[in-house]
C-alpha cells in the first residue's frame, strides 16, 4: 500500500513539473525567479564585481528578488545584453537615445552623487595644454558605448572640428591607464571617474575640457518585471542606506572604486535624465 501511495506521489509530480515546462516554466522557477542585473563596466570586471556583488546579494537578501550580476567584458558587451532582453535590471545611461526609449525601460533611482561632467584630461605633467593639440592624435575613451565618458567629449570635439583618433580601452580604467602608459595623449572620461581614479591610483590629471552636467546613472527596471518584485527591489536599493548592515555595504563597495564612502541611492524618474534627451537632439547621427 505504501510502495503504491509513493509511485502515485511520484506521478503528481511528474504530472506537475510536466505541465509547467509545457508553460515554458521550470519547476525551480516557479517557486524563485531570479532576475539578471546588468550595471555597465565602469571599471574592470574585478572592481565592478566587488562594488555590485555585496550590494545584489544585500537587495536579493532584503527584498526576496533574487538579483544575478551579469556583466560582459566591455560595457559595450554589457549593454549587448541589455539590448538583446537578456537581462532585467540595469544601471546604465545607455538608454536614452530615442530608439532604445522605445524599448520600455523604467528609472526608479540613482546615486547621490552630485552630476556628472563629461571631461578630456591629460597628466598633469603633459606638454599638451590645450584642446586643439590633440589634433590628429590618439585620445583614450571606454567603449563607443559610454555616454559621457565617449559621446559627449568627442561630439564637442567634432563640434570644433577636431579629428581625433579614438583608442577603446572596453572600460573607463583601462582607458586611463593606456593614457598613463603613452599609448594615447589624452582621455575622454566622466569627471567621478577620473576623480575616483587619482584618488585611488595616486595620478594627477590636467583637465582640457568640462562638458555640461548629466545625472548620475539610472537604476532601471524593464517592462517584463512585475509590479511587486520592482516595488521590492526598489524599496531594498533605496533604503539599503538606512540599514546599519546596509550602510556598511555601501561604505566598503565605494572604497574598493573610489567613490564618496557616502554614496548611496536615491529615487529618481525618467524626468531626470532630460539633458540625455537634449544631447541626441543635436548630436551627429554616428553617436545617436
Amino acid at each position: 500500500m505504501l510502495h503504491l501511495q509513493l509511485q502515485i506521489f511520484t506521478m503528481r509530480r511528474l504530472i506537475a513539473s510536466l505541465a509547467l515546462l509545457v508553460a515554458g516554466v521550470s519547476p525551480s522557477s516557479a517557486q524563485e525567479a531570479t532576475y539578471r542585473f546588468s550595471p555597465i563596466n565602469q571599471w574592470d570586471i574585478n572592481k565592478t564585481a566587488a562594488y555590485w556583488n555585496p550590494i545584489i546579494q544585500y537587495v536579493s537578501d532584503k527584498s526576496g528578488v533574487k538579483l544575478q550580476l551579469k556583466i560582459g567584458r566591455t560595457s559595450a558587451d554589457t549593454t549587448s545584453y541589455v539590448l538583446a532582453q537578456e537581462v532585467e535590471f540595469v544601471f546604465s545611461n545607455h538608454l536614452f537615445s530615442p530608439e532604445r526609449e522605445s524599448l520600455g525601460w523604467k528609472v526608479f533611482g540613482r546615486r547621490n552623487a552630485p552630476p556628472l561632467h563629461g571631461q578630456i584630461a591629460v597628466p598633469a605633467d603633459s606638454p599638451v595644454t590645450t584642446i586643439e593639440q590633440l589634433k590628429g592624435q590618439e585620445v583614450a575613451f571606454a567603449g563607443p558605448e559610454a555616454f559621457i565618458g565617449y559621446k559627449v567629449p568627442y561630439a564637442y570635439l567634432l563640434s570644433k572640428g577636431i579629428e581625433v583618433k579614438p583608442v577603446f580601452g572596453g572600460n573607463q580604467n583601462a582607458a586611463i591607464a593606456q593614457m598613463f602608459a603613452g599609448k594615447a595623449r589624452a582621455t575622454g572620461s566622466n569627471s567621478m571617474l577620473i576623480e575616483g581614479y587619482a584618488n585611488r591610483e595616486n595620478k594627477k590629471f590636467r583637465i582640457l575640457w568640462t562638458s555640461e552636467p548629466y545625472q548620475d546613472l539610472a537604476l532601471m527596471a524593464s517592462g517584463k518585471v512585475p509590479d511587486k518584485d520592482l516595488k521590492a527591489v526598489s524599496s531594498a536599493f533605496l533604503n539599503m542606506h538606512k540599514d546599519p548592515r546596509g550602510k556598511e555595504i555601501l561604505h566598503r563597495s565605494s572604497q574598493e572604486v573610489g567613490l564618496d564612502s557616502d554614496a548611496y541611492f536615491i529615487p529618481a524618474t525618467n524626468a531626470d535624465y532630460a539633458a540625455y534627451r537634449r544631447f541626441y537632439q543635436n548630436a551627429p547621427a554616428s553617436l545617436r
